[in-house]
């Protein structure tokens, strides 16, 4: 019985082929798969490049998860390789790089808006809880970005003397904190509320002012500031 061979990018019309369409109409007007496509440039003998583009789509359940595959995760896909993979993690890296870019002139937080803003697209998809500081100077522009921690939040983990050990090292005139609830709900547990206090309470007596701690769900954030805990 003969097997029907798979369809191959030359067999679309000129005009449904990812390249050709990203030259006609813009990057932006492809879809995920497309955008793959053109990366892995090849499909197999038994499936064309949109057909294991959109199976590797599948199998990290969109970029979602893809973004943080790693090479072995990655070549485990039938019909990828070292050097699929390695271009496909370079390119979402670029992202990363390019979507930071606007922050490197200074980014200023003027409301836990701005805050959440700064962090929310690369928080907001962390399976576990990261809790991170922004160290601003007197004009409220950030200086400095640094993880603290990663794991559940806990008043006898967070120490205030690793939060505040950066700012005396960056000369920050005060700080955010910012941790992210994966669940996607950013409703401030007790622990969240305790931890808040204490280092509210520190950075009064190191004159190095807590301005907000920031919790970050999908799509949602809570300003403890905005509920009085700071």
């Amino acid at each position: 019985m003969q097997t029907e061979s798979p369809l191959l990018i030359r067999d679309f019309p000129h005009d449904e082929r990812p390249r050709e369409r990203l030259l006609s109409e813009g990057s932006s007007n492809l879809s995920n798969q497309e955008l793959l496509a053109i990366l892995l440039r090849t499909g197999t003998k038994k499936e064309s490049v949109l057909q294991l583009s959109n199976r590797l789509l599948n199998h990290f359940e969109g970029l979602r998860l893809l973004k943080d595959a790693t090479v072995e995760e990655i070549t485990a896909i039938k019909g990828i390789g070292q050097v699929k993979a390695v271009q496909i993690m370079a390119s979402i890296e670029l992202g990363r790089r390019i979507g930071r870019l606007q922050y490197e002139d200074r980014y200023v937080i003027r409301s836990p808006e701005d805050g959440a803003k700064y962090v929310m697209d690369d928080m907001r998809f962390l399976s576990q809880e990261h809790f991170v500081c922004l160290y601003l100077n007197t004009k409220n522009q950030v200086l400095h970005r640094q993880t603290i921690f990663i794991g559940s939040l806990n008043a006898s983990i967070v120490h205030p003397r690793e939060v505040y050990k950066e700012a005396f090292r960056r000369s920050a005139a005060s700080i955010i904190c910012i941790h992210n609830h994966p669940s996607g709900d950013p409703a401030p547990s007790r622990e969240d509320i305790e931890v808040t206090k204490r280092l509210a309470e520190c950075g009064k007596i190191l004159g190095i002012e807590l301005l907000d701690h920031l919790i970050i769900g999908e799509h949602k954030y809570v300003s403890l500031k905005e509920k009085g805990y700071v």
